[in-house]
C-alpha cells in the first residue's frame, strides 16, 4: 500500500497562506481575541508551524500590517502613475484606495482600526504606510498648484498645501467607515465626491474665491 504524501509547498507560499488567514481572524476576532489555534486551523497547518514561520503572535500580527500596507500603497502608487495631469493622477489613486478598501475588507479593520493600542512596532509600520500615501498625495497637490500657477492663478504655500493633503487623506479615512454602512456606494462615486468638494475647492482659492470670517 502506498503512502500519498502532501506536496511540501515553498516557504513564501505557505508564509502567504498563514497571513491570509491570519488577516482574516484578526479582522473578525480583534489582535487580543485572536487565537493563533484558529489561525492555524484556517491555514491547515498545525500551531507550532504557524511559530516556525513568524515567531510570535505579534510578529504575526505585524507581518499581516506589513503586508497589506504594502499593497495599498502600492495599489495607490500604480493608478495614479497611469493618469496625465495631476488632478486625474490623484483620482487614479484614490480610487484605487478606495476599491481596496471595499475588495479587502478584513485587511483594511485590520490596518485600520486593529492597529490603534499595539506596540510601538506596529504603529510604526502603519504610520510609515500612510507617510508614503500621504507625500504622494502631498506630492500631486503641489503639482496641481504649479499647473494653477502655470496658467495664472496665485500659489498657495507650502502650509496650505501640507493643510490640503492631510485634509484629503484623512477625509479618505472617514470615508472608509462611511462606505460601509453606505453598500451602494462605488469606489469611483465617492471618489468623485471627494475630489469635487476638495480639488475643485483647492481650485476655487487658487482663484482668490474664498469664506471671509
Amino acid at each position: 500500500m502506498t503512502e500519498t504524501r502532501k506536496r511540501r509547498l515553498p516557504r513564501k507560499v505557505r508564509e502567504q497562506q498563514i497571513i491570509d488567514a491570519a488577516v482574516q481572524v484578526f479582522s473578525k476576532r480583534g489582535y487580543h481575541a485572536a487565537s493563533v489555534d484558529e489561525i492555524a486551523e484556517l491555514a491547515g497547518i498545525s500551531k507550532p508551524m504557524v511559530y516556525l514561520y513568524l515567531d510570535s503572535k505579534e510578529g504575526l500580527f505585524l507581518a499581516c500590517v506589513h503586508r497589506e500596507a504594502g499593497r495599498l500603497t502600492e495599489a495607490f502608487r500604480d493608478a495614479a502613475r497611469g493618469a496625465h495631469s495631476p488632478g486625474l493622477r490623484l483620482r487614479a489613486g484614490l480610487s484605487a484606495f478606495f476599491a481596496f478598501v471595499s475588495d479587502h475588507r478584513d485587511s483594511w479593520v485590520v490596518l485600520h482600526r486593529q492597529t490603534s493600542a499595539m506596540s510601538e512596532t506596529v504603529t510604526a509600520e502603519v504610520s510609515k504606510a500612510r507617510r508614503s500615501v500621504m507625500a504622494q498625495v502631498e506630492g500631486l497637490v503641489r503639482a496641481g498648484i504649479a499647473e494653477s500657477a502655470g496658467a495664472g492663478a496665485p500659489e498657495l504655500g507650502d502650509e496650505e498645501a501640507d493643510f490640503v493633503a492631510h485634509a484629503l487623506v484623512g477625509a479618505a479615512d472617514t470615508l472608509t467607515d462611511w462606505m460601509e454602512s453606505h453598500p451602494r456606494e462605488t469606489p469611483e462615486r465617492v471618489t468623485q465626491r471627494l475630489m469635487n468638494m476638495v480639488w475643485v475647492g483647492m481650485r476655487n482659492v487658487l482663484a482668490g474665491e474664498s469664506l471671509e470670517p
